[in-house]
């Protein structure tokens, strides 16, 4: 952070900080304290800011919670993946319905009522009864959003992924019907549905800014976040600037060494050029909305409109199968196929070269 500000002329304004990667509640509460004190002598954290938190709740204490409340923070999510025990055998995380309720319950006692939850399909044992009981039971705890991600099966990039039997990983068709019976439950619970895998009540900013046309999307996700700089810290971190990326190093030695020398940690980056800037905001929507115009991105960027016949014929089987609609400039996927976006984004993709050896289910 020290490397990072000291580049900048004045102080940086921060609408959002987000500490992810599964690691934040190991920390001891007066070592999140004293990092949330450096962040503040470094940043300028707006009074509107959102803190957020990623929680496991099978390391979350009272203590680290006052902690937390002490420090700002302001939304907690955690991962609750599933409440079946069968499956939370399977991928070795035990955490009973009481640890999650309990967790829920201290962090409203401490006045952090911002609450997400992150849901997980395609699990190892895992049946559509049992996402239909754990989409129910996650939304009887009432938290503002919850998330419902495909799980991704990918061995040969995490090594403790090869401890779980393939053959009890759910094929494309049962995963749907996972989806689908998850999606289903959440809407009869109240939820809204947001983009290809949120869910969230009607009253909350992430609803309100759907609403208004103001929905982001980042490397975290779906986000109400506005600012057009996001800057990360710590290994493989990347940050996104209007003109690019970076990407911090993934290795841990490299890294502690690079800023022990007071070198930038970064290992690559891209500039955009005027191209990857039109597509990103052609992706950006069919993200967030399931639906883009061509014309519409092309003004916005002032810009003539290029010749796109290469990326429409991609989508003649999708729209012959009936998962798009194409419409001159405009594109809509199908509201019953929202996960369809990803196909549909795909097709404007210039950088995305899949693998035919290895893939992830994530459908």
């Amino acid at each position: 952070m020290d490397l990072v500000t000291q580049k900048h002329q004045g102080p940086l304004n921060v609408a959002h900080i987000h500490f992810g990667g599964g690691s934040p509640s190991y920390l001891r509460p007066s070592d999140f304290g004293a990092l949330m004190g450096h962040i503040r002598s470094r940043f300028n954290l707006l009074p509107s800011a959102e803190v957020a938190i990623e929680l496991d709740p099978r390391e979350t204490s009272e203590a680290k919670i006052a902690a937390y409340a002490k420090a700002g923070v302001t939304r907690a999510s955690l991962g609750v993946q599933d409440f079946n025990r069968t499956v939370q055998k399977a991928i070795n995380r035990v955490q009973p319905l009481h640890l999650v309720y309990e967790a829920v319950e201290t962090l409203r006692q401490y006045g952090i009522d911002a609450i997400s939850f992150d849901l997980l399909y395609g699990l190892p044992n895992q049946t559509v009864e049992n996402v239909k009981q754990s989409a129910s039971l996650a939304a009887s705890l009432n938290p503002d959003r919850i998330a419902l991600f495909g799980y991704a099966h990918v061995p040969w990039m995490k090594k403790h992924m090869r401890l779980i039997d393939e053959e009890s990983l759910p094929d494309a068709l049962p995963r749907l019907e996972q989806f689908d019976v998850a999606r289903q439950t959440l809407r009869e619970k109240g939820y809204q549905e947001i983009g290809l895998d949120h869910f969230v009540r009607p009253e909350d900013q992430m609803a309100i800014a759907h609403s208004a046309g103001r929905l982001q999307r980042n490397f975290q996700g779906y986000t109400t976040d506005g600012a057009s700089t996001l800057i990360g810290f710590g290994p493989s971190a990347i940050s996104s600037y209007t003109g690019g990326y970076s990407q911090n190093t993934p290795d841990l030695r490299s890294y502690t060494r690079c800023v022990e020398d007071g070198q930038l940690p970064v290992s690559k980056g891209l500039a955009l050029t005027a191209d990857d800037c039109l597509r990103r905001g052609i992706i950006s929507s069919l993200m967030c909305y399931g639906a883009v115009d061509l014309s519409d991105i092309v003004a916005e960027y002032d810009c003539g409109l290029p010749d796109f016949a290469t990326e429409l014929g991609k989508l003649k089987e999708l729209e012959e199968d009936g998962l798009v609609r194409v419409d001159g400039c405009s594109i809509t996927v199908n509201k019953n196929a929202s996960q369809a976006c990803r196909l549909v984004a795909a097709a404007f993709d210039t950088y995305l070269q899949p693998k035919k050896q290895q893939h992830a289910q994530v459908a």
